[in-house]
C-alpha cells in the first residue's frame, strides 16, 4: 500500500529536478530593501530560467519574512547560503559589504550579480573581478536601466545615423530621501557616495551607452537641504571622447513628483527626449524629432509644431529583463551584457567626479 504513494514522492522529485535543469538556482545576500521590492519578486520570481532557493540579510526577522513570503530558505548566515546548493548570488547589500561578500561568493564558485556600486572604489572593483576570473565564475552588475526597451531602442536610432552626429545628452534621476537613522546611502563610509554614487552612477553609464566614453568631466556636489554625510545633490559635465557634451543632474532633495527623471539627446539630425523612462519602472514617455530634410540656415529659426515620433515598444520589466541575461550567460558561457566591465568603467568615472568636485578641475578619466 506503500508504494503508489513513494512512486508519487519519486516521481514528484524527478519532475522537479527537470524544471530545475533550465534554471540557475539563487541565493540573495541583502534580501531587504530593493531585493525585497524590486529584484526578487519581480526578476528572479518571475524569470524563466531562474529559481529563488535561499535568501540571508543581517536582520533576520526581515530575512525570515522575506524567505516566507517567496517560499525561500531563510539562511541564518552567508556561508550557510552558500551551502544550500545555489548556482549564483544576488548581492544587494550596503556598498561597504560588497568587496568582501562577492570575493565569498567566488572563492564559493558561485556566480555573482551584484548590485551597482562594484564595491567603494576602482580598487576594490578591480578585486573582485580578478578573483572571479581566477575562480572562474561570471561577474555581473546591477545596471536595470539598461534593459529598458525605450532606451534600447533609442540606442538603435542613434546607432542606425538617423539622430546624426551627437551632440548634447543629459540624463535626470532626483528623488525625495530624507535623514533616515542608519541609511547607508547617507553615509559615505557605507554607501561610498550619496545621490551621485548612487542615482548618478545609473545616468553616466546611460550617456555612455548612447554617446560612448567620456573623457574628462567637471562636477559640483552638495547638501542644499539634507544635513547628512553624504551628498544631497550633484551635477556633472561631461566631454565624451567623440566630442559630444553631456549633464547629469541628481538629487536626494526634490520631492518625488517635482523630478519627471529626464532624459535628452540631441544630434545633428534631431533628438530623442523622454520622461519617466530613467527608474525603477519599465516605461515612461519618449518621442524622437527627426529632421530628415535638412536645408539651409533659417534666419527666423522657426519651429514646428509637430508631435514627432513616438517610441513605445512592448516594455519588459528591467528587473526580469537583467535576471535572464545573466542566467543566459551562464549557460551560454559567456559574458553577460551587464558584465563587471560596466561596474569598472562606472567606479572610474565616478572616482573622476569626486575628485573634481574636490579639487574644482576638471579631471580626466583613465
Amino acid at each position: 500500500m506503500k508504494i503508489p504513494g513513494r512512486l508519487a514522492k519519486l516521481n514528484k522529485k524527478l519532475n522537479n529536478n527537470k524544471k530545475m535543469k533550465n534554471k540557475i538556482k539563487w541565493g540573495v545576500i541583502g534580501s531587504g530593501g530593493i531585493a525585497k521590492r524590486r529584484t526578487i519578486p519581480e526578476g528572479i520570481m518571475k524569470a524563466g530560467n531562474a529559481a529563488l532557493i535561499s535568501v540571508y540579510d543581517i536582520d533576520h526577522e526581515v530575512n525570515k519574512n522575506v524567505a516566507a513570503q517567496f517560499g525561500a530558505v531563510a539562511s541564518p548566515g552567508i556561508e550557510e547560503l552558500l551551502d544550500s546548493g545555489i548556482d549564483a548570488v544576488y548581492v544587494a547589500s550596503p556598498a561597504n559589504n560588497h568587496l568582501e561578500q562577492v570575493i565569498s561568493c567566488a572563492r564559493a564558485k558561485k556566480h555573482v550579480l551584484c548590485e551597482k556600486p562594484l564595491g567603494m572604489t576602482v580598487a576594490e572593483a578591480e578585486q573582485m573581478i580578478s578573483v572571479c576570473k581566477e575562480e572562474g565564475v561570471t561577474l555581473g552588475v546591477g545596471l536595470m536601466m539598461r534593459f529598458v526597451e525605450q532606451h534600447k531602442a533609442a540606442l538603435e536610432l542613434i546607432k542606425s545615423g538617423k539622430l546624426g552626429k551627437p551632440v548634447y545628452g543629459r540624463a535626470q534621476l532626483s528623488c525625495w530621501y530624507p535623514p533616515i537613522a542608519g541609511a547607508w546611502r547617507q553615509d559615505p563610509m557605507t554607501g561610498g557616495g550619496g545621490s551621485l554614487m548612487d542615482m548618478g552612477s545609473h545616468c553616466i553609464d546611460l550617456l555612455e551607452m548612447f554617446f560612448g566614453k567620456a573623457k574628462s568631466v567637471s562636477c559640483f556636489i552638495n547638501n542644499i537641504v539634507h544635513p547628512y554625510k553624504s551628498e544631497d545633490s550633484a551635477v556633472v559635465s561631461i566631454f565624451f571622447e567623440n566630442g559630444a557634451l553631456g549633464t547629469v543632474d541628481t538629487c536626494f532633495c526634490i520631492p518625488d513628483n517635482s523630478s519627471k527623471n529626464i532624459l535628452e539627446l540631441y544630434g545633428s539630425g534631431g533628438s530623442i527626449i523622454a520622461s519617466g523612462t530613467i527608474g525603477q519602472g519599465a516605461a515612461g514617455e519618449m518621442t524622437a524629432y527627426i529632421e530628415s530634410d535638412l536645408t539651409g540656415y533659417d534666419a527666423a529659426q522657426q519651429r514646428g509644431a509637430g508631435e514627432g515620433m513616438k517610441i513605445n515598444p512592448v516594455p519588459e520589466n528591467t528587473y526580469m529583463a537583467e535576471i535572464e541575461e545573466f542566467g543566459k550567460s551562464i549557460f551560454e558561457n559567456r559574458q553577460p551584457s551587464n558584465s563587471y566591465s560596466l561596474g569598472l568603467r562606472s567606479q572610474q568615472v565616478l572616482e573622476a567626479c569626486y575628485r573634481s568636485a574636490k579639487t574644482g578641475s576638471v579631471v580626466e578619466i583613465n
